[in-house]
């Protein structure tokens, strides 16, 4: 299949960029390592999150009062009952982090966006999904999309034990733990991609993804067309989400 057919698959569609008043209305654990928070409010009635992907500013006040600010992906939505579900990470720092962390159900945050969704189609051959901990939420969301006899290569790095989670999914799901970024990195070198048409998504953090990304377009001649690769953090940034080529 030719590049620009490609490209025809794939759906860009902008949303109408909102500021959304919400509190926490439940607050569940994923483990050690994530919380999954709910919050609620009629402000969600016209929300809208067509890409597995998509990511939302999450806005709240430091201690400090200061606002702050964080990408994150909307886990999941319930239209009807006016909740988003959005997964943190509890990795000991950060402010977001910290927020997650002391929670409680009525406490306010304000949530923005998504600004655009990218959406890919459910009928590819093959579905490769590669991240860290901070690609889990899209990962999860994919996989509860994806139907029965698709098939998904999924490559995550989890050094803690305790944070490698199931994944519910109606797909064929061949599935790798690794424990560091290196590791991560070389299973996708050493992976032979299926034959057929397939769509190669990655995210986490930045020079990781550089790395996976040259990989995949200059190792094994992926097209880019039928990729995304995205840096959701740096080392040493606060905020950081960049997305590396299309």
């Amino acid at each position: 299949m030719d590049s620009l057919q490609v490209q025809r698959r794939v759906q860009r569609v902008r949303h109408e960029l909102r500021s959304r008043p919400v509190q926490v209305s439940r607050i569940e654990s994923l483990g050690e390592s994530f919380a999954s928070i709910t919050f609620s409010g009629e402000a969600l009635a016209d929300f809208h999150s067509a890409g597995f992907d998509d990511h939302i500013k999450f806005i709240f006040d430091s201690p400090a009062g200061e606002q702050v600010r964080r990408d994150y992906t909307p886990r999941r939505f319930d239209v009807h009952k006016r909740e988003l579900t959005i997964e943190f990470a509890l990795h000991g720092e950060g402010l977001a982090s910290d927020w997650a962390s002391q929670a409680k159900v009525g406490q306010s945050a304000v949530i923005a966006g998504p600004r655009g969704s990218m959406i890919v189609p459910l009928d590819y051959d093959w579905h490769l999904l590669v991240g860290d901990a901070s690609a889990l939420p899209a990962i999860a969301r994919r996989l509860e999309e994806l139907p029965a006899g698709s098939r998904a290569l999924v490559l995550v790095e989890m050094a803690d034990p305790a944070g490698r989670r199931h994944f519910d999914s109606r797909a064929q799901v061949e599935l790798s733990w690794l424990d560091d970024a290196e590791q991560l990195v070389a299973a996708v070198e050493a992976l032979e991609l299926p034959e057929g048409e397939g769509f190669a998504w990655a995210a986490g953090e930045a020079a990781a993804m550089k790395r996976i990304r040259a990989l995949l377009v200059e190792g094994k001649g992926h097209p880019k067309q039928a990729m995304r690769v995205a840096a959701y953090w740096r080392h040493g940034a606060a905020g950081f989400h960049e997305e590396l080529g299309e």
